[in-house]
């Protein structure tokens, strides 16, 4: 009778331990339903401020040209100063702009911020180069820092489609023109073309305009003044790029 009285016991504790472990995972799936809503609705909050913050910041300098930039304040803190005066795009030479873009971003009037193909090319090349179009560049040194890090390339590609839809392509070409290191401390095609040939940059010949081009990807190492064998050779590449971009059409969203 003993024996029969435990089984019974045990029956009956049986199903209440199941009920009260049941009940646990309710409660506990309702409480992380709650954080997870909770944080849910912060990092929505959290995003539209973000967007919100982006969107102000990129509209302002759709018509207010930015005073500096994190690369120039780096710069003029190493080499006790740097060089730089702001010019518009009119004031410009055209053989520097279609220069400029025919190096660093051929399809600059094409595409909405970022090149497909020259990504899918890059990434097939195993990363060796860069795929980064004038878009990209400006918003890493207008909004940004430089290097590689994550990070700086999440919030690149979340800025850059800001910039491409509340700025001008011309306003972007301008912008990168007068925010882009031509030398080891001149920031500017104006300040550069006066240092390099003593002329203003819009009367910068051909040869010129693609020297100048050609010593954007490293101007700390490379001179348009006093240019190596090889980079006359790579100014003469992009001469000759610059030619087809302004026949073909790929140069009239700046004004050629």
């Amino acid at each position: 009778m003993a024996k029969k009285a435990s089984k019974k016991k045990a029956a009956q504790k049986a199903p209440s331990l199941k009920s009260d472990i049941g009940l646990l995972f309710v409660f506990l799936g309702r409480v992380f339903g709650r954080v997870g809503g909770f944080l849910l609705k912060w990092l929505a909050r959290g995003l539209l401020v973000f967007y919100a913050c982006v969107f102000l910041a990129v509209l302002i300098y759709a018509f207010v040209n930015p005073p500096t930039t994190a690369t120039m304040v780096g710069e003029a803190r190493r080499l006790g100063g740097i060089e730089k005066q702001w010019v518009g795009i009119e004031a410009i030479s055209p053989h520097l702009r279609r220069a400029v873009v025919a190096a660093e971003d051929a399809n600059f009037c094409r595409h909405w911020g970022f090149d497909v193909a020259a990504i899918r090319s890059a990434l097939e090349d195993g990363g060796r180069r860069g795929a980064s179009t004038i878009s990209q560049q400006v918003v890493k040194n207008v909004y940004l820092w430089q290097g590689r890090s994550w990070p700086r390339k999440a919030l690149e590609g979340l800025i850059t489609p800001v910039v491409e839809l509340l700025w001008s392509k011309k306003r972007i070409l301008e912008v990168y023109l007068n925010v882009a290191e031509f030398d080891e401390g001149v920031f500017g095609a104006e300040a550069a073309a006066r240092g390099y040939f003593g002329k203003p940059a819009r009367d910068l010949g051909l040869r010129e305009g693609a020297l100048m081009a050609a010593v954007l990807p490293n101007p700390k190492d490379r001179s348009a003044a006093r240019p190596a064998t090889w980079l006359q050779r790579r100014a003469a590449q992009i001469a000759d790029g610059a030619a087809t971009i302004a026949a073909d059409g790929r140069a009239d969203c700046f004004g050629g």
